[in-house]
């Protein structure tokens, strides 16, 4: 099965998921979106699939910091927008394995995904 996980290398969140997949023998490739980027094609991919709510992260630092202006009236092109120039405004991680999709790291979720 092949396996990618998104996010940013020093994240906390990331760090554990990554080690649950070593730790679970899942080999994975490494996407860090905050070094290389990410495309609007996955940004569009992953909002048809889970949803905006679910792909941009309105509870990190990055979303929060931004002008009142830039947060209300939030559309799917806006925030498409916004986490192609700020990629940590992107939920972690995001992990792609087959035709799967799971964001965000819950043990239990990782088991049942990939089992146990």
């Amino acid at each position: 099965m092949a396996v990618t996980i998104y996010g940013i290398k020093n994240c906390d969140t990331m760090k554990k998921a990554r080690s649950w997949l070593e730790d679970h023998d899942v080999a994975f490739e490494f996407h860090d979106y905050k070094a290389l980027g990410i495309d609007r094609a996955h940004l569009e991919a992953w909002i048809d699939q889970a949803g905006l709510d679910t792909v941009l992260n309105r509870a990190g630092t990055t979303f929060r910091k931004l002008p009142d202006a830039e947060r209300e009236n939030l559309t799917r092109e806006k925030a498409i927008a916004l986490m192609l120039d700020q990629p940590s405004m992107i939920k972690r991680p995001v992990l792609e394995a087959k035709d799967k999709l799971v964001i965000g790291f819950k043990p239990e979720i990782y088991t049942s995904t990939f089992g146990g």
